[in-house]
């Protein structure tokens, strides 16, 4: 029984984790406009599944720290239900965030959830550990990629400009562009939308576009070819990050090898991904900075060297913690910011730790009772 419900459990925390966490990476692609929803997911997936397979070859320290190595007793964490009460209190966890339509960390609703069954089963906590190889990356690694998007912005902004590339914005009818006004004239711009829905019938959208040529191409059609790979970049990341430690909680169940536990957490995370992202995708894409498409561009590239980079070294960052980095720096820089919705978003990160602890507490003690 104990096996079966640690099967249970992980399963659903890589469906909540895909749920909460498959459209962070594309989020950029659908608030700039570039593409739309659906299409967008299908990529987020595709992608996200090419990362989990990777992790096969690239991440086998990951799946070692989230089983509890180093950071708690081994005698701890060699008993089922060990791995049973941090797979719930994580998922539960991340459930909630979803159907509140908040981007939390798994990463840190895991690392919860280590600690609150390590401390209620009487294990005492590895402190060096937990700080220098959990907290720590956590803690630096929204920052540095809030600092790497406030350097890199500026200096690509610098370079189009110098290249002679411009930006409008094109009032479109679904793919269609039906006409244009310069950059800076928003009102312009949504006065001629509003008047093109009401003559047409048909919804038209004001979009930020850039115009011109570099080496006899299109700047805007290799920005959007650029965007896409950066944002598949970004989910693949997140499923080289993400899968090995959801996978780390499988291992306990004796039918389960490295193999087939990655494999089922990425399908698991796909499914929740497809069926369940919508509320965090609009959070993401929509409510913390207004954006264009080399604005997008720039905040997957940081999110997608850092995450890759820390997963190839075995340092549990989050990918959510690092996108949403990218964002805010973004939003920063432009002056987009919409500060309430990122006090909500940081906010949300401060409980998700305490209350993952709690969960898992709780969960490990009530498995003991029965």
């Amino acid at each position: 029984m104990i096996f079966f419900v640690i099967v249970i459990a992980a399963l659903a925390v890589a469906f909540a984790n895909g749920a909460n966490d498959n459209f962070k990476g594309v989020a950029t692609l659908f608030g700039s406009g570039t593409t739309d929803y659906r299409r967008a997911l299908i990529w987020a997936t595709a992608t996200t599944m090419l990362g989990s397979i990777a992790a096969l070859v690239l991440a086998g320290e990951l799946i070692q720290s989230f089983g509890g190595k180093g950071l708690v007793d081994a005698s701890v964490t060699a008993n089922p239900q060990f791995a049973a009460a941090v797979a719930l209190g994580a998922g539960m966890t991340v459930l909630l965030a979803t159907r509140l339509g908040l981007p939390i960390s798994t990463t840190h609703g895991l690392i919860g959830a280590l600690i609150g069954t390590a401390l209620v089963g009487g294990s005492g906590l590895n402190y060096s550990n937990l700080g220098a190889k959990f907290l720590l990356p956590l803690l630096i690694s929204p920052v540095l990629a809030l600092l790497c998007t406030g350097i890199l912005y500026p200096l690509f902004h610098f370079v189009r400009k110098r290249l002679g590339v411009t930006r409008d914005i094109c009032i479109c009818v679904g793919t269609e562009t039906v006409d244009r006004v310069p950059a800076g004239c928003h009102a312009v711009a949504l006065e001629r939308a509003e008047l093109l829905t009401a003559t047409l019938g048909k919804t038209a959208t004001c979009e930020s576009r850039y115009q011109g040529k570099v080496l006899g191409v299109s700047a805007g059609e290799t920005l959007d070819r650029f965007h896409f790979l950066s944002s598949g970049m970004v989910s693949f990341a997140r499923g080289l990050n993400d899968t090995p430690k959801i996978a780390a909680m499988l291992l306990f169940a004796p039918a389960f090898g490295i193999s087939s536990s990655l494999i089922a957490v990425g399908m698991a995370m796909a499914l929740g991904g497809l069926l369940c992202a919508r509320r965090v995708a609009e959070t993401m894409s929509r409510k913390i900075t207004p954006m264009n498409h080399g604005q997008g561009f720039t905040a997957n590239l940081v999110t997608g060297l850092i995450v890759i980079g820390a997963s190839r070294i075995g340092l549990p960052v989050s990918t959510t913690h690092v996108s949403c980095g990218s964002l805010f720096g973004i939003g920063a820089m432009t002056g987009g910011a919409r500060w309430k919705t990122i006090a909500t978003i940081l906010l949300s990160w401060l409980v998700t730790l305490p209350l993952a602890a709690g969960l898992a507490g709780l969960s490990f003690a009530l498995l003991q009772l029965f």
